[in-house]
């Protein structure tokens, strides 16, 4: 039984790191280093770590954060050069042309291209980058950050091609490696049931978000003479497209690995569903907007005007659509064939090609062994993680797209500026992490660690009905740290030893987490500033998270039933 002062004690850099994002406000880029300086302390003090294992923890952390930013810097670069190139705006224009419905915008703008950005880059990007669009073709500010939140909730558990699961993970789970392998996986095995799980979760519970974007948009800015009739006219068109994503998604998820699912779902989805429309199935009879623009409540609408096209919409109408997608397409296959092909695969992912000295390995991967003499160690594949063919994608695109040496250039700049935040903050809350999840293991230290000690308490107060608040505790982290790769690198660990408590398939309830991770960026702060200030309307966060807590409400719950199930009733003989 855990005792309240080692429970308090062993939850308080989580709690020094909600008082501080969530109660007081405060960015990540302050929060996170004294949230890390929380963990130091009582790491030290009341669970004797020694320094070297503190520091080896926290080096360690570093070197996972270093990893994501290599992910997220390709991913941004590749954003940002097909932003520069025009052809960004091209998709967009090839989407929005499709119809001038509303609702049919939402489907391929909030949910399709939404999903595809989160697939490709995440970090917050998809809102951040439609909202914007949405605005330009005549959405209300406050509608335009809505929809687009909500529309790529779904693919967020694969953002920036897997790095939740990739990263968030498979990383902290390393901890618990032999008790992995006694069941019959190995962690990289593991951590794929996991994303698989995910996705089957998702796709029952998140193939009708376009149908609830449609309905949040037409009940809450539809205007006096719009009723639910609205939305349901367009019900057939919201549930074909969320199938026709749900399907290719949930496949990718469960035969191929964590990168792809939302990139080929909101691909394969999203052709399948313009194909159709063009053809002249599942329009809506009626053509349905937003009220006459003097009928707007103040609070919709920012300090830039609906419609104002000028920056929005500069397109190079010759470039077709097969042009402006093919650096994904191009990312696509290299990932498919970098991961299938096994001499491929073993090839760029070997220790051995490379040069060792002392504990440290040079080459294809970056390694320390024994960091400062500890048991820890951490590596970077760098040839392997999907960064680096992202890069590759991006420098293709550039003669692909006759780019100038300053057009490439001001993407660089831009996909810097991006990052500073994002190292600072990565930086301190997986290194804080770190430090929990070693907490336990230095020779000589007798309590448990602190992430079994906290999950321990919890899973002993709830009981059996831990799988149900699963998902709730990722929505938790993300709400907090605004990310999905940061609640899964905090809370992986947790949940793995609390469902091993109750008795319950882990993979199914780490899978909650996963889950959970995504659908807590619908409240996260972080990201809706960041989606907000794209649209001239910072200050409008309370109204975008009560909007959105209805849809959190819905899917925690959804995906808390499906838990319980999974876990007592249809597969209660899973790992």
């Amino acid at each position: 039984m855990v005792s309240g002062p080692e429970l308090l004690l062993a939850s308080l850099p989580l709690l020094v790191a909600g008082v501080l994002l969530v109660g007081l406000l405060w960015p990540a880029t302050r929060a996170m280093p004294l949230a890390w300086l929380t963990a130091v302390f009582v790491g030290y003090f009341a669970w004797g770590m020694p320094v070297n294992w503190i520091a080896a923890a926290s080096i360690n952390g570093a070197i996972t954060a270093i990893t994501i930013l290599w992910i997220v810097f390709g991913a941004l670069f590749v954003l940002y050069i097909l932003q520069e190139a025009g052809a960004f705006d091209r998709i967009n224009r090839g989407f929005a042309a499709v119809s001038d419905d509303r609702r049919v915008q939402i489907v391929l703008l909030a949910f399709f291209l939404a999903t595809f950005i989160e697939g490709a880059a995440g970090f917050g990007t998809p809102a951040a980058v439609v909202a914007p669009l949405l605005l330009a073709l005549g959405f209300p500010a406050l509608a335009s950050v809505v929809v687009a939140i909500i529309g790529h909730i779904i693919a967020v558990t694969y953002g920036a091609v897997g790095t939740p699961i990739i990263i968030g993970i498979r990383s902290p789970l390393q901890v618990f490696e032999a008790e992995i392998n006694e069941g019959g996986f190995t962690v990289l095995g593991f951590a794929d049931q996991v994303a698989a799980w995910a996705a089957t979760y998702h796709a029952l519970v998140g193939f009708v978000m376009p149908f609830i974007a449609v309905l949040m948009a037409v009940h809450f800015f539809g205007g006096e003479d719009s009723d639910l009739s609205d939305a349901y006219e367009v019900a057939p068109l919201c549930l074909f497209a969320g199938v026709a994503f749900a399907v290719p998604y949930w496949v990718s998820a469960w035969f191929l690995t964590a990168e792809f699912p939302s990139l080929i779902g909101s691909m394969v989805g999203g052709a399948v569903t313009v194909a159709v429309l063009r053809a002249g199935y599942l329009l809506p009879d009626s053509e349905w907007d937003f009220p006459p623009r003097e009928e707007w409540p103040d609070h919709w609408v920012g300090s830039i005007e609906p419609g104002d096209t000028d920056d929005a919409i500069d397109v190079d109408e010759e470039m077709s659509l097969l042009k402006a997608w093919s650096p994904y397409v191009l990312l696509v296959v290299l990932l498919v064939v970098t991961r299938a092909v096994d001499p491929i695969s073993s090839a760029i992912s070997n220790p051995d090609f490379g040069v060792q000295i002392g504990d440290v390995t040079v080459g294809i991967v970056l390694a320390w062994e024994t960091i400062l003499g500890t048991d820890i160690s951490g590596s970077i594949a760098w040839v392997s993680v999907p960064g680096f063919w992202l890069i590759v994608s991006a420098l293709v695109a550039v003669p692909v797209f006759g780019m100038s040496g300053e057009a490439v250039g001001d993407a660089l700049s831009e996909t810097g500026r991006k990052l500073v935040s994002p190292i600072i903050a990565l930086i301190f809350v997986i290194a804080m992490v770190q430090v929990m999840l070693q907490s336990g293991n230095p020779p000589g230290v007798e309590p448990e660690g602190m992430i079994v000690v906290l999950a321990r308490a919890t899973a002993d107060t709830l009981g059996p009905a831990y799988p149900a608040v699963a998902a709730l505790i990722g929505a938790l982290g993300a709400a907090m740290a605004g990310s999905n790769t940061v609640s899964n690198i905090t809370f992986s660990g947790f949940q793995f030893e609390a469902a091993g408590r109750v008795g319950a398939p882990r993979q199914l309830v780490v899978g909650a987490q996963a889950v959970g991770g995504a659908i807590g960026n619908l409240v996260a702060i972080h990201n809706l500033v960041a989606a907000l200030a794209t649209v001239g309307l910072v200050g409008s966060e309370g109204r975008v998270m009560r909007l959105n807590f209805i849809v959190l409400l819905y899917y925690s719950t959804a995906v808390g039933a499906l838990t319980m199930l999974f876990c007592y009733v249809f597969f209660p003989g899973l790992f």
